[in-house]
């Protein structure tokens, strides 16, 4: 089977573990959040992936920087609604914890990807 060109990138790797880390914290998240919290906490972390895959498709290395940025806001949302699911109750301060180291992770690797994107 032949592979996309982004399946064999690290970051849209760690992308993918940063998406399964999510679904796995929001399981326990109440019922009344399913439309809710839940949702858009796993919306935003498939988003990640997402961005990358799509980017990686672009014919440019212009394109390509613009959805990294893109993927780097996701997650920036996914850390800031794990904040608000920990004020709720919803996570435990060391779930928190590790949405955020993952997420700081996974946003040095794409500020090294856009550097070496948007070199000359």
């Amino acid at each position: 089977m032949a592979a996309f060109g982004f399946e064999q990138l690290s970051v849209w790797q760690k992308a993918i573990e940063f998406a399964d880390l999510v679904y796995d914290v929001s399981e326990t998240f109440p019922r009344v959040e399913t439309f809710g919290l839940t949702s858009q906490l796993r919306r935003a972390a498939v988003s990640v992936s997402s961005n990358l895959a799509e980017g990686s498709g672009r014919g440019s290395k212009q394109g390509f920087s613009r959805f990294v940025e893109i993927a780097f806001g996701s997650v920036c949302e996914v850390v800031s609604q794990t904040h608000l699911a920990k004020r709720r109750g919803f996570v435990t301060e060391e779930q928190l914890s590790t949405v955020r180291a993952k997420g700081e992770e996974l946003g040095k690797m794409m500020s090294g990807l856009r550097s070496s994107l948007t070199r000359n």
